[in-house]
């Protein structure tokens, strides 16, 4: 693997490397990627990296108004974050020669050149009493080696055959440098409408979704709250404006099948809102074309508590004969109805679409071409990133983040079974985080990580030490079969210390 020098790299060397990314097969087709690094670059090479500031990108590389709002607008993470994945590709493709590499790292927009120091690898060593600077096998050579390497592959193969075989039959679970190799699941295409209730204007989430503003309803009043935080989101804009009351939307669709989200999050009720009350202050039923799809729900007793982001998902979903699909909302026995937002996406028949949440603000389009969402659905805990690069993966920029603490993730699901796969890497030493824990005999060593995690209260890994299954830096992969939700439609996937602080990557959820 290259080794990356901490050497000064001269300013013409640094025009000629960015030169030939601006030109190169990769970004010629992405003129958006082209302009940017060129803008970061090129205040770096001026001495103006204190200007490199995401009001700044925003309105000088993607032509954003003065009123620009990056809690409103995240076209400049989401880019940014392209523009990481791209350079990573270029430098694992055409690139990968260059004694220069350009880096833009997770959390800043400040690009850095590094210098290589064996871009190229070595010659091979010639065997003894052979001359000459560089030494070509010989066919016999060839033959010899791939014999060895067939036979080393049959023998790994034959050790992990009979490790399986003992693997519990209950819960399945399997760790390994990367993910195994299985036919990925991706995400259908087609129209997606996202509203926000009772909302004036558009809004751009982390993910760099589009937002809309309230539309297709009939009845109810728009509510808006003061409420700043709102727990278990990145993107609290969605849950500040509500409807309540008795209303309806009729909701235009192309034929076909979809899934519904339905965002909720009370912010009247409970110990810290001035509507007082509780648990049974607000009881609603919610329809679709008739046939009802949540009934005595309370959004504060599903949710866990107030301030807290509720989802609710419902697959297989299609449009009246009208070409409508019909939400009606209605108050049964307390309060008024409410609802913050509506999401509808092109569905699967019989199950909901897989859920992959990677542990940082952006999303991700992983080297299998698969699209991670930012952060989502967690309580507690802290993101962390790290440039020291992962091994044994093909996808290092992946794991390059982190959650870590004490924290939780519910994820919302349809009913059924699902199949929960979660990536993990230990840094060196708990890279970031606090490290004051420390061994009886040596003050200096940190403690070895260990940590359990469960699914709606059941141990699906306990004492789970990362370093000892999968050694520094190295990707661990662990997949849990057979969960099914709890009754408020959730996975509840908790993450608890024993020593030092859990830690997550990556969540995969799969029906099954």
């Amino acid at each position: 693997m290259p080794s990356i020098t901490q050497e000064p790299v001269s300013l013409e060397a640094e025009r000629a490397e960015l030169q030939a990314v601006l030109e190169s097969r990769l970004f010629a087709r992405s003129p958006a990627l082209t302009h940017l690094l060129s803008y970061l670059c090129e205040k770096t090479f001026a001495g103006e990296t204190d200007q490199i500031k995401e009001y700044s990108v925003a309105l000088e590389v993607f032509d954003r108004r003065d009123s620009f709002d990056q809690d409103t607008d995240s076209i400049v993470r989401v880019q940014a974050n392209r523009l990481r994945k791209r350079l990573s590709e270029y430098y694992a493709s055409e690139g990968a020669s260059h004694a220069i590499r350009i880096t833009i790292p997770v959390g800043q927009y400040i690009p850095t050149f590094k210098s290589i120091a064996d871009p190229e690898l070595p010659p091979a060593r010639a065997p003894a009493g052979v001359s000459g600077s560089r030494w070509r096998p010989s066919q016999q050579h060839i033959w010899v080696l791939g014999g060895l390497v067939i036979l080393v592959a049959v023998i790994v193969a034959a050790l992990l055959t009979r490790e399986r075989s003992k693997a519990p039959q209950v819960i399945r679970s399997s760790y390994s440098q990367q993910p195994a190799a299985e036919s990925p699941v991706g995400l259908p295409v087609g129209e997606e409408v996202r509203i926000l209730a009772g909302a004036s204007r558009k809004y751009v989430d982390h993910a760099g979704k589009l937002w809309s503003p309230d539309s297709y309803f009939a009845g109810g009043t728009a509510v808006p709250s003061a409420v700043q935080h709102i727990w278990r989101t990145q993107d609290p804009i969605v849950y500040r404006t509500s409807r309540q009351g008795d209303f309806s939307y009729n909701i235009p669709l192309k034929p076909g099948t979809y899934e519904l989200r339905l965002h909720f999050a009370e912010t009247f009720y409970g110990p810290e809102n001035t509507g007082a009350g509780g648990e049974g202050s607000r009881i609603m039923t919610v329809l679709a074309n008739g046939q009802t799809l949540l009934h005595d729900f309370d959004v504060l007793a599903d949710s866990g508590g107030d301030r807290t982001a509720e989802v609710k998902v419902f697959s297989d979903l299609s449009p009246a004969a009208d070409g409508q699909l019909h939400l009606s909302f209605s108050a049964v026995k307390s309060g008024s109805a409410m609802l913050s937002a509506i999401e509808i996406l092109p569905g699967l028949h019989g199950h909901i679409r897989p859920v992959r949440i990677v542990a940082r603000d952006v999303p991700y389009y992983s080297n299998d071409s698969q699209w991670w969402s930012p952060d989502a659905y967690f309580k507690g805990g802290q993101l962390s990133s790290s440039q020291e690069p992962a091994i044994g993966t093909d996808d290092a920029e992946f794991y390059e983040t982190e959650r870590w603490g004490h924290f939780s993730y519910a994820i919302p699901v349809a009913p059924g079974r699902y199949t929960v796969t979660l990536h993990f890497i230990e840094r060196h030493a708990g890279e970031g985080q606090d490290t004051n824990a420390a061994s009886a005999a040596d003050s200096s060593v940190p403690e070895k990580r260990t940590f359990n995690v469960f699914c709606n209260g059941k141990t699906i890994l306990a004492n789970l030490n990362i370093l000892e299954q999968a050694g520094e830096n190295r990707p661990l992969v662990r997949k849990i079969k057979g969960l099914e939700p709890n009754a408020q439609g959730k996975l509840l996937l908790e993450f608890v210390p024993i020593t030092r602080y859990a830690t997550v990557t990556a969540i995969e959820v799969l029906p099954e």
